[in-house]
């Protein structure tokens, strides 16, 4: 495994965004593990954070496209960090936009903010985990009324590898509909592998037991 993704893996922990124990997603399924990006909440972080978008991108994408898109809310800071990233980190000026939830009608007008979105633009989606889909039915409207563009890739930062509306993936679902490629950081089998028996600051954080309980968890749920 690529050390940036360990580094990740840990800095979530750190961040208390990953967290093992007893929760429900959104869908009503009972869970062992939980990710809430909404616990990056320092400056420091987001930079932290925006450094790991950054690699992951180059690493499926690399920097030929245009445009970094990042849905209303929480896309707005990833898009500027994961940009301000990519330039630091390799010198390229990829721009940023987000979609506002009302149009403006005063000043700087419209849905958009940030870079506009023209004919001939590639963009690429930044979310924080996977989805089943709703939040690209809703953003690739919005994107492609701007003009002839290219939306080629979805990037996230946790694949947590449970089904979708089907068998598959969320993320293999979303490729399969929408043409996309798609990406994350990190996967929920790397972060297995990383932190299972192993002990992190004192601590061992995913012990037999719960490695028993994410299996039963994916026996269910698993893509």
């Amino acid at each position: 495994m690529e050390q940036y993704k360990q580094e990740f893996i840990e800095f979530m922990v750190d961040c208390e965004v990953l967290r093992f124990g007893d929760f429900v997603t959104k869908s009503g399924r009972k869970t062992p593990f939980f990710v809430n990006t909404g616990f990056y909440r320092t400056g420091t972080q987001l930079r932290r954070l925006g450094e790991y978008y950054a690699k992951a991108i180059n690493e499926k994408f690399g920097f030929d496209f245009d445009v970094l898109f990042g849905p209303a809310y929480k896309g707005i800071p990833l898009t500027v960090a994961a940009t301000t990233a990519i330039s630091d980190l390799y010198g390229r000026d990829i721009r940023y936009c987000s979609n506002r939830k009302e149009v403006k009608d005063h000043g700087d007008k419209g849905i958009l903010l940030g870079s506009p979105i023209a004919d001939g633009d590639r963009v690429v989606i930044i979310e924080d985990v996977t989805t089943a889909g709703t939040s690209i039915q809703e953003t690739l409207p919005i994107i492609r009324a701007q003009g002839n563009v290219d939306v080629i890739g979805l990037v996230v930062s946790v694949d947590r590898m449970e089904r979708g509306q089907g068998t598959r993936s969320a993320l293999a679902e979303i490729e399969e509909k929408y043409g996309l490629k798609t990406t994350a950081i990190v996967t929920m089998a790397e972060v297995v592998e990383h932190l299972h028996n192993r002990e992190y600051k004192g601590r061992v954080i995913i012990d037999d037991a719960m490695k028993a309980a994410i299996d039963a968890y994916y026996e269910q749920y698993g893509a």
